[in-house]
């Protein structure tokens, strides 16, 4: 295990959305190419899409669905943004996806400073978007929260420090978080490059172990084990 997993796994009581939602309020949503739930689901229709996330959550008696790390989807068909030659189509994703209410609050993973952020035009692609850096026992690591509010990059500034737990977004609606339901993209970067508040949130099959390495399962940090 590599020294930031470890460091990651034993770090506690870690959130990104609104701490007075508890963990049992959580509930595993798969949005993979194997859901059959799925087959008459216009994913491409934000209001279906929202009416097909309500519904899951209001049948497991919950507030936020988790899930997609490592997970291969349709959803991404008619981005022109993962048209790509055949064999290198970018399907899988290698974040972590917390779906939840519009307006709802986001908040620092750890105490880091804000490496970068911008507004990721397009259909498909994250809107308003943060990431942040953070040093831990000398390991400097990255997190991304993408699908943000507009508001949530107006009168920021790179640099800035943020403590743990400490609200510094919302997440956005369909019409400004490239067309979505509302949700958190959360995702763990070991090397930025040389990205700007950007970084690939979906990889092909062939760039796919790369990513695995680079991009930790986020359920590590968050003590999701469902």
């Amino acid at each position: 295990m590599s020294n930031l997993l470890f460091l990651l796994k034993n770090l506690t009581e870690v959130r990104v959305l609104e701490s007075s939602i508890d963990l049992k309020e959580y509930t595993a949503l798969d949005l993979s190419i194997k859901n059959p739930e799925l087959t008459n689901i216009n994913l491409d229709n934000p209001i279906d899409f929202e009416f097909f996330i309500a519904t899951h959550l209001q049948k497991n008696n919950a507030k936020v669905g988790f899930g997609g790390y490592g997970e291969k989807r349709n959803l991404y068909k008619n981005s022109t943004i993962f048209k790509n030659k055949i064999s290198d189509e970018r399907n899988i994703h290698i974040g972590l996806d917390l779906w939840i209410k519009a307006g709802t609050k986001v908040l620092a993973a750890l105490d880091g400073k804000i490496h970068s952020f911008k507004f990721n035009e397009g259909i498909g692609n994250y809107g308003p978007t943060i990431i942040l850096e953070h040093n831990i026992e000398n390991e400097i690591f990255y997190t991304l929260y993408g699908h943000l509010s507009s508001k949530s990059i107006e009168n920021i500034a790179i640099g800035t420090f943020l403590n743990k737990g400490q609200k510094f977004a919302t997440l956005g609606n369909s019409d400004e978080n490239g067309n979505y339901a509302p949700h958190l993209h959360f995702q763990i970067i070991k090397d930025i490059e040389n990205y700007f508040g950007d970084y690939p949130g979906v990889c092909s099959e062939k760039d796919l172990s790369y990513y695995l390495e680079n991009c930790p399962n986020p359920k590590i940090l968050l003590n999701l084990n469902q």
